[in-house]
Parts: structure tokens; sequence; C-alpha cells
């Protein structure tokens, strides 16, 4: 349901981000000639981070012409760019499908968070590096594992530092919409975080690149193909005719190597708790409600669930009627008579009030009207009252 201005850019950044999909999966497979691993990253970026992962395709990745596949995606900030791709598409593809699980399950922000991450490293490592990447590499899924564990650790904390604090802060922010995901703006936070993800761990990836200690950008010219070349050019991290194995040979030293695990390793606690003493993430979705506060409202790492139910704005999902803005209150209220007696019958319920021409508030009201309906009686009536309650808590008139 819209309710609130950010459903109506979320609902046209989606339709984007599916388009721009749809066009980069038709275009890696008629037209850029690069293995499946690739094209599968790059279709599943562009529908997490929508026209970005669109720009992030066209300027490092897509072919400009037939044969200059491999010159085109060599230099050293495209290869970066293939290499972070391959890891976001492994490892918010599995933190994605982490967050939607353990909040619908009703788990605590922070165990969200770390099922998110262990999600997240062996959808990457188990799947879109050892598995995936297979065929290239050579040797066992075993062997795989073992070389690729390294470079997918430092490229998941990366990651991680980048979304973890963007979901903390967005969840447990003003719209608490944002941890349901049936509401679209759960999956506008994820997007986001992917997008801040990609920023942080594409420095650490570009470095692996460079020290060969990932792929980057990969040319597939499978024999018999619509890419098979007569002359193909060779280019960084050509895969040649598509039979060829990559036997990765890195120069980095092994305090390189701890130095650079180490500060993503901080990084990753940095954005995993920091967070924690700005927002209370020992809640989950199931406690907040889908609430959305009040603006202003300050919560603080100790706000309990009930406070944050009680102190929450009302719910645009729950007015039910929008008055006029020329609407009065306190209008009196004709009863109807039956046996003798007044019989008044009065409706609570959410309406959307103007307090000034151009500015309304959501507020609990009798009859459709605040002040309320005014009751006319004198000494001596028989009145009976008959009260509808159409608010989302129990009242008492």
């Amino acid at each position: 349901m819209l309710i609130q201005p950010i459903d109506y850019f979320l609902v046209a950044w989606f339709a984007v981000a599916i388009i721009s999909t749809m066009w980069v999966g038709w275009d890696q497979c008629r037209n850029n000639p690069e293995p499946a691993v690739m094209k599968w990253g790059f279709i599943l970026v562009t529908l997490y981070m929508g026209p970005l992962g669109l720009l992030l395709y066209v300027l490092a990745d897509k072919e400009p012409r037939p044969g200059t596949h491999e010159q085109f995606t060599a230099p050293l900030w495209k290869q970066g760019v293939g290499s972070t791709i391959h890891c976001v598409a492994g490892d918010a593809t599995g933190i994605i499908l982490a967050a939607a699980i353990t909040a619908a399950l009703g788990l605590p922000m922070r165990i969200d968070l770390i099922v998110e991450y262990l999600a997240g490293f062996a959808c990457g490592l188990f799947i879109f590096q050892s598995l995936f990447m297979k065929a290239m590499m050579g040797g066992s899924y075993r062997d795989n594992v073992r070389k690729t564990f390294l470079p997918e650790l430092i490229s998941m904390n990366a990651m991680m530092a980048g979304m973890a604090p963007v979901m903390s802060f967005l969840m447990m922010g003003r719209d608490m919409r944002a941890m349901v995901p049936t509401e679209l703006l759960f999956w506008g936070v994820m997007s986001l975080g992917v997008i801040a993800g990609f920023a942080v761990a594409y420095p650490v990836n570009v470095w692996m690149v460079k020290r060969n200690l990932k792929h980057g950008l990969m040319t597939e010219r499978a024999p018999g193909s619509r890419f098979d070349l007569q002359h193909a050019h060779s280019g960084h991290g050509q895969h040649g005719q598509g039979a060829e194995h990559h036997e990765m040979t890195t120069d980095a030293t092994r305090p390189q190597l701890a130095a650079v695990t180490g500060v993503t390793s901080l990084m990753l606690l940095a954005g995993l708790v920091v967070p924690g003493f700005y927002v209370n993430l020992s809640l989950s979705a199931h406690d907040v409600g889908g609430s959305i506060m009040p603006r202003g409202m300050i919560m603080g790492f100790d706000t309990p669930a009930a406070a944050m139910r009680d102190m929450a704005a009302i719910h645009p999902r729950h007015v039910s009627f929008h008055a006029a803005p020329d609407a009065r209150g306190d209008q009196a209220l004709a009863p109807r008579i039956e046996n003798g007696t007044k019989v008044f019958d009065i409706e609570a319920a959410v309406i959307r009030w103007h307090i000034l021409d151009d500015v309304h508030v959501d507020a609990y009201a009798f009859n459709r009207q605040i002040p309320g309906p005014r009751l006319r009686l004198v000494e001596g009536d028989r009145v009976r009252i008959n009260v509808r309650n159409l608010l989302p808590e129990s009242t008492t008139v």
C-alpha cells in the first residue's frame, strides 16, 4: 500500500530496476562475450542496485564493438568493478534472503545481522566462488573453497561493513515498516544497503585483482559461438576459447594479507557494533510491528518496543476517512427515537483532518469530526448510545 511519499519513489525505482535488469540480461546473452557467472553477476547486481548496476555494466563491461571486449575491460578500475560485481552478486543474495527469513521469524536485529553475514559469506564462497568458478579455475571443489576462502572473507567483511549500518539505522529509524519483508520499504533499504556495500567493497577488490587474488572481468569466446573470432584479442582476464583454466599466483605478501584482513574485520566489527549505541538492536520486526514514529521523536539504544508502539504516530494505513478542508467539528448529532428513547450512534475511527487549509493531521475522532459531535440532552431523557470502534486499539466512551 502506498501510504508515504517514499513509497511512490520506490515504485519508480524498482520499475526502473526491473527494466534495467531485463535489458542487461538481454544484452549479456546476445552481445557480451563473457562467462555465465559474470553474466548472472551483472543481472543480479542490476536487480539489486537498479540503474546504478546498469551504469556499471555499460561503463565497465559492455563490449562497445565486436572483438574489443578484452581491450575494453583491461583497465584496473574496470577489473575491480568485475571483481566487486562477482562479490556482491553472491554475498548480497545470501544477505537479502537471510534478512527476509529472519525478519519473518521475528529474530532480534543483532541476531539478524549475524545470520545475514554467515548466509552472505556461505553463498559467496560455496556457490559464486567455488562452484560457479570451478570450470575456469580447475581443480576440485574442495581446492577451490580453500583457494577462494581468504579473498571471499575480505570481500564479505567489506561488503557487510557497508550494508550493516544502513540496515540498522534505516530499519530502526522513523519508519519501521523497513523491518517488514512484505513492505516495499524493506526492499528499498536492501537496495540502498547493497549500494553502500558495493562502494565499501570496491577498493579492496581492486587491490585483490591487482595482486592476483581475485579474477576481474573475463572474456569467453567459445568455439562456434557468435563471439568466436578468428583472431581473438588478448587482454587482462581473458578466458580465451572457454577451455582454459586460470591458475592465479598472487604476489601479495603475508603481512599485506594479514593487514587487509585485519582492517576489513575491524570495519565489519564497527559496522555491526556502532549502530547499537544509537538504536535498539535487540528488537525484531514482530516487536515494533511496522510502527511509524512522529517526526523528531528521539529514540535511544535502550528504548523498549512497548514505548515505541505507544509513541508511534498513527499508521496511515488505519486512516478510514479524509475530511474536506472546510469540514467543521462539534456538529449537533440528531438522535433517532425508539420507544421514547433517544438513540445516538457513535463511531470511533482514524481520520485525516485539516487544521489549516493546506495542513492536515491524522487523528482519532468520533463520527468523522474534531471535536466530536454534540449530543443535546435534557434532564429526564432516556438515552442509548451505540458505539462502533474502528480504531486500531480498544477505547472507552
